[in-house]
């Protein structure tokens, strides 16, 4: 894969783990995974949902930029959660960073995320 790019940004949180923060095949961008973790302290922001909804997409909104383009260009949009009872607040916090016509989606709850996060989204993006 000639044309595959390793996109970083210090505006987001370094990985954690082995993967980059996305990678970009063509005009197509993966979006690895990010949970609420403050740029450059990689702390949680707080345990607050609707704050932690809102770093997981700010994380998630820098890297899409870096990438060359913006959430609302998402195609698909994967939430996982910890307590499906915050779903309605998550779609809240979405409707922030997504303009319609909205990607598709899923959201499924998790028994636990890195870090004791309550949230982590990842996205793919057409370019």
């Amino acid at each position: 894969m000639s044309n595959r790019a390793i996109i970083a940004t210090p505006d987001a949180p370094e990985a954690i783990g082995p993967y980059s923060q996305a990678v970009k095949v063509g005009n197509t961008v993966w979006l690895s995974g990010q949970i609420p973790l403050i740029p450059g302290t990689s702390e949680l922001v707080s345990d607050n949902i609707k704050d932690q909804a809102t770093q997981a997409f700010n994380n998630l909104a820098a890297i899409a930029v870096a990438a060359g383009g913006s959430l609302d260009k998402a195609v698909k949009i994967n939430i996982s959660l910890v307590d499906l009872s915050h779903f309605a607040s998550v779609n809240e916090i979405m409707a922030n960073f997504i303009s319609p016509p909205f990607p598709a989606r899923a959201c499924v709850q998790v028994a636990a995320l890195p870090k004791g996060a309550q949230i982590e989204i990842e996205a793919i993006l057409v370019l």
